[in-house]
């Protein structure tokens, strides 16, 4: 199959689980995020700002962009993005949480796992 007929659109679906260790800080640091934002209207802003006070979630999802994961990468243009976070219960051990795990993809994607600490 020749490149011009292949999609020039790649599906990118990563999958994180993060421990907030200080929610405080998270927080605070929304709040500074959407403080520094200068075009978002006042109206929105109050919304934003209760939301990320009362769920942890909220808050990293004020601070997590997903082009901030591809933005630098040479020969690609993000076309579109949505994300959302939530809280969870997490076992690593279970294994509802394999990372490696099959998903029933039609062979075209390629799995990479990094585990920071």
């Amino acid at each position: 199959m020749s490149t011009s007929e292949t999609s020039r659109f790649v599906r990118l679906r990563v999958e994180l689980v993060v421990e907030v260790d200080d929610p405080a800080s998270l927080t605070k640091a929304a709040l500074r995020r959407i403080a520094e934002d200068t075009e978002m209207p006042a109206d929105e802003r109050v919304h934003a700002e209760d939301a990320v006070t009362e769920d942890t979630a909220e808050a990293l999802a004020y601070l997590v962009d997903p082009f901030d994961l591809v933005g630098e990468v040479p020969g690609i243009e993000l076309a579109q993005a949505s994300w959302s976070s939530e809280e969870i219960d997490y076992d690593p051990d279970s294994p509802d949480w394999d990372l490696d795990e099959d998903d029933g993809a039609d062979g075209d994607e390629l799995v990479g796992e990094r585990v920071g600490g």
